[in-house]
């Protein structure tokens, strides 16, 4: 037996009318007959071709404003008999059912609904029944039928008609299955999960999750895995949606280090001021606030200019030509901003293999999303840390009290610290990094790798004291003990902002104190793994 077999008769229903016309003559000129429904059909009709009503096969009108008219067993017999099934032959010839070889439906736009923040009922009207149960019924049934749910494939389905002369071969119709199958679990995943929401079911007993496929890539974080880019479907600004102006296809560790970077510069309101952040393996190695981007990208660079060659810089500003020469001055991987002019295009464009992308906006740094990680044999779930702390949130704790300028300089610590792997000590003067330690065992290792990366970088620029002397501290979780403390003020920090809680506080307040630094707790830790 054949595993090919003929495309005689279609159904078409979709809400994405996107190439239906040309679909519909093109299996119209093949001689396949066209059933549809609604405004498919009408499409198809006002086209000039020749179309059966689907409530002409069933006998039923559309009712119910459109919620019933494929349930019906002379659209489900024709998707799910099994052609060499003598009962399956004999019940279709006894009831007057037609096979149907080929399915093209695309759901209610339910997802677009719930970009646009939809409201409950309309929400609910946008959950398609009939589409997702043919869907289902035509997989299940792909021995024999057709089910395109992708505008996508229309011209892969047009080109395998056409190699086999007017029929499709098993490979191919396995093919649309597994899609079908997935894109009606990812429809169901945006349901369950919008309902969880709507209902504040925060632990729900099963969730779903789902992506689309955006780009297959090279390899994952090693040259021996293999890797593929999804996107959920949520819009936030970011690499997922971001336009890739030039430069070579983006890698798994390029997409994940672009990611922290806009995320955290995205903390600093581009209104207030330009702001730069420069990642990497997702660490901060600079960032920094300025009156220019320009200024903003030097301060950021003379951090920890070793770290940043190779990195990821991400900006909060759209990019101008000034920041750009001062950017291919050395080698960066990634540059992601919000918009570019002309000008800086032109500037990137000697460098082919730099990579820019341009995004609509900045990612909303306060706004909930959920985060997912996997673990052997489940999935932790939880809220993005969206956590903030404001100038009145902060307790002054020390008997010196922190100047204007040390709180500005501590809240700019505290931001990027939310952003640094735990454990995380983070040194900032004057609303730029001037050191960074990151992801150690110890908080004192921590301070200790902060430390030196300062003197390292004041060494480099020609300064004869380290950069960290007045800086502002930035621990995103409690001290448990003093030495990390000291050893920050032996860096040259003179105020610290940490959240607080220790069994110890006491006895780190008064090594405070004796310090003589000024410290301040948020009540809040932002522990990053």
């Amino acid at each position: 037996m054949t595993d090919l077999h003929p495309v005689r008769r279609a159904l078409l229903s979709v809400s994405d009318k996107t190439g239906l016309i040309e679909l519909g003559k093109a299996l119209s000129g093949r001689g396949v007959e066209l059933l549809s429904t609604g405004g498919s059909a009408k499409a198809l009709r006002d086209a000039g071709l020749t179309v059966k009503d689907v409530s002409e096969v069933t006998g039923f009108p559309e009712m119910m404003d459109g919620r019933v008219k494929t349930l019906h067993p002379m659209v489900h017999g024709g998707l799910l008999a099994l052609r060499d099934n003598d009962t399956h032959v004999a019940a279709m010839n006894e009831h007057g059912i037609g096979a149907i070889d080929l399915l093209v439906v695309n759901l209610y736009p339910f997802e677009a609904a719930l970009a646009r923040s939809a409201g409950y009922d309309e929400m609910i009207e946008n959950i398609d029944i009939g589409g997702p149960a043919m869907i289902r019924a035509a997989s299940k049934n792909h021995l024999f039928v057709n089910v395109v749910t992708d505008v996508q494939d229309y011209d892969a389905l047009l080109a395998e008609l056409d190699a086999n002369d007017g029929q499709t071969s098993y490979a191919f119709r396995q093919q649309l299955s597994q899609t079908a199958y997935a894109r009606t679990a990812a429809y169901d995943a945006a349901v369950s999960n919008w309902m969880a929401t709507a209902i504040e079911e925060k632990t729900p007993r099963r969730r779903a999750f789902a992506g689309e496929l955006k780009q297959t890539l090279r390899y994952g974080e090693n040259s021996h895995q293999e890797a593929a880019f999804y996107t959920d479907g949520s819009n936030r600004p970011g690499v997922a949606t971001a336009v890739q102006l030039q430069g070579k296809e983006l890698s798994y560790n390029n997409i994940n280090d672009t990611d922290a970077a806009y995320e955290l510069v995205a903390e600093f309101d581009p209104a207030d001021s330009a702001a730069v952040a420069i990642i990497k393996h997702a660490n901060p190695c600079g960032v920094a606030k300025g009156a220019t981007l320009a200024e903003a990208y030097q301060k950021a660079f003379d951090c920890d200019r070793t770290s940043a060659f190779g990195g990821i810089v991400a900006l909060n500003q759209p990019l101008d030509a000034e920041t750009a020469a001062k950017i291919t001055e050395i080698f960066t991987e990634v540059v992601i901003a919000p918009g570019a002019s002309e000008e800086a295009k032109a500037v990137f464009a000697a460098k082919k293999n730099l990579r820019l992308l341009l995004t609509d906006g900045l990612p909303e740094p306060r706004k909930a999303i959920t985060a997912y990680k996997q673990v052997a044999g489940g999935m932790l779930v939880q809220d993005k840390d969206v956590g903030y702390v404001g100038m009145e949130d902060l307790m002054v704790v020390t008997e010196k009290a922190p100047s204007d300028a040390q709180m500005q300089d501590m809240l700019f610590a505290w931001k990027v610290a939310k952003h640094v792997k735990s454990n995380a000590i983070v040194y900032v003067k004057d609303s730029a990094t001037v050191g960074v330690g990151a992801g150690q065992m110890s908080r004192l290792d921590s301070a200790n790798v902060a430390a030196a990366k300062a003197g390292r970088m004041a060494a480099e620029l020609g300064l004869e004291e380290s950069l960290a002397k007045g800086c502002a501290v930035a621990s995103d979780a409690f001290f448990p003990f003093a030495d990390g403390l000291l050893e920050a003020a032996a860096a040259g920090g003179a105020c610290v902002i940490q959240p607080g809680g220790s069994m110890r506080d006491d006895e780190v307040i008064k090594a405070a104190n004796e310090a003589g630094l000024a410290m301040v707790f948020t009540g809040m830790r932002h522990f990053r793994h």
